[in-house]
């Protein structure tokens, strides 16, 4: 069996910045991801883009392409299009690809698989044509694609403009926003606001005003503000319905997006038994971490968006410390210098994350929905039947799951799992914390008995 001096899993912005340290200082490092190359979902395709769609992306965007360079030559092992559908706490990782299963084995594990989009569940989130915002940057990103006709996208947050902005610049011009930004965000938010002036954070609260200046320039609806939002099916496709200031507005739609923030991927983290954490003003459960970023479980650390949302640049960070600590648990040298500037550039670039993560806070629909809404997609469990079960004497989320198949399906609890939480919190009078959460069992990613009994037998 290969025994690696560090995995990477992930070749996002933290997994790049890790690998190419662990691996320039002479480390053994296999990096892993799903996608056909190196770049995440922030410089998804930045080996392949055309030039016209990468400037259309932007300069964050851009940055990317220096740094897979730096990957690729870094001396790292590259093993794209490959799955980790299970990780044990002692190093071993299997593998899936085109050859089938394999175990590779790791004196450290250096977790950077990123962010997922929170689930947005919401009267006619279900129907055809409404999709997350994330899910169409990835097509404009990877296929220059852009939805046709009327789009509407429903939400807040740093994503929602960029992606509206991204839409502006390719030359769509069909497009309204429904901004969902809670009434006295702003207020609430004032006192993050001088430290939100420190390090980076003018910079980087600069580029979100551009943004909205751009739309609004442009003439483009922004709607906030809404009360009793709602997609419904129309005689021309779809219908976004919301009341503001006792007036009903009803905007036709080819396509909805979805998108109320991002929060940290946990399944693989919490199947290695890493504790976690609720973070009340992300409204999101975080990875417990010390300073070299190792988590609860020896020998794993988290490197950026898994951790805690921060952006390309601080993942970028996190991944170098995080290597830095495997380098001296593996007793080589490390520049000392250069840890404490990557820290106070973190610090830096971290500085008007609590003000954002106050404005862009989800609406309490979100976290619980409505009765009529379904909350898990995979199984078609609503809402109401989950407050049913509860009341009933359920106790949480892993008797929801025997009770009614919530969090059975493809994705294993992924996308309900936030809303079984937070039902249970609301039914017990309990903190997400004590709410607990869906117990995560491998396979992390589908795999045949075929493919596992040729494991066995090799």
């Amino acid at each position: 069996m290969s025994v690696w001096d560090a995995i990477v899993i992930g070749a996002g912005p933290a997994g790049i910045g890790g690998a190419s340290l662990l691996a320039e200082s002479g480390a053994r490092v296999l990096v892993v991801d799903e996608a056909p190359g190196a770049g995440g979902q922030i410089w998804r395709g930045i080996e392949t883009v055309p030039e016209e769609r990468a400037r259309l992306l932007g300069p964050d965007y851009l940055a990317g392409h220096a740094e897979v360079a730096r990957l690729r030559t870094s001396g790292a092992s590259l093993a794209f299009d490959t799955v980790a559908w299970r990780v044990d706490p002692g190093g071993g990782v299997w593998l899936k690809n085109d050859g089938g299963v394999r175990k590779v084995r790791a004196r450290h594990l250096l977790v950077a698989n990123g962010a997922m989009e929170r689930p947005v569940p919401m009267p006619g989130w279900t129907l055809p044509g409404v999709t997350t915002i994330g899910g169409l940057q990835i097509l404009l990103k990877r296929e220059g694609l852009l939805p046709d006709g009327p789009l509407v996208l429903v939400g807040t947050g740093p994503l929602f403009y960029l992606y509206a902005a991204q839409c502006l610049a390719a030359g769509k011009r069909d497009l309204t926003l429904v901004d969902t930004a809670v009434s006295g965000t702003m207020r609430a938010a004032l006192p993050q606001l001088p430290r939100a002036l420190g390090g980076h954070g003018p910079a980087n609260l600069l580029k979100g005003l551009k943004l909205l200046w751009r739309l609004r320039q442009a003439g483009i609806a922004i709607h906030d503000q809404p009360r009793d939002l709602r997609i419904e099916e129309a005689e021309a496709g779809l219908e976004v319905t919301f009341h503001r200031r006792n007036t009903v507005h009803r905007l036709p739609a080819a396509h909805v997006g979805l998108h109320e923030g991002v929060i940290p991927e946990l399944h693989l983290l919490r199947a290695l038994g890493c504790q976690v954490g609720w973070s009340s003003t992300a409204a999101a459960f975080h990875p417990q971490r010390d300073a070299d970023l190792q988590t609860s479980v020896a020998g794993v650390h988290v490197a950026g968006d898994a951790g805690g949302i921060g952006g390309a640049a601080v993942a970028l960070l996190e991944g170098r410390l995080a290597a830095m600590a495997i380098l001296e648990k593996l007793g080589r040298p490390v520049d000392e210098g250069l840890r404490r500037a990557n820290r106070r550039s973190r610090r830096a670039h971290l500085a008007a994350r609590p003000l954002l993560e106050r404005l862009y806070r989800p609406r309490e629909m979100v976290l619980a929905p409505a009765d009529e809404v379904i909350a898990c997609r995979c199984e078609e469990v609503s809402c109401q039947e989950i407050r049913a079960a509860l009341n009933s004497g359920c106790a949480g989320p892993n008797q929801l799951k025997a009770f009614l198949r919530c969090g059975m399906g493809p994705c294993q609890g992924r996308i309900c799992g936030m809303s079984l939480t937070s039902l249970t919190a609301e039914a017990r009078g309990l903190s997400m914390e004590d709410a607990g959460h869906l117990t995560i069992r491998p396979p992390l990613r589908p795999v045949s008995l075929g493919e596992i009994a040729d494991l066995a037998g090799s």
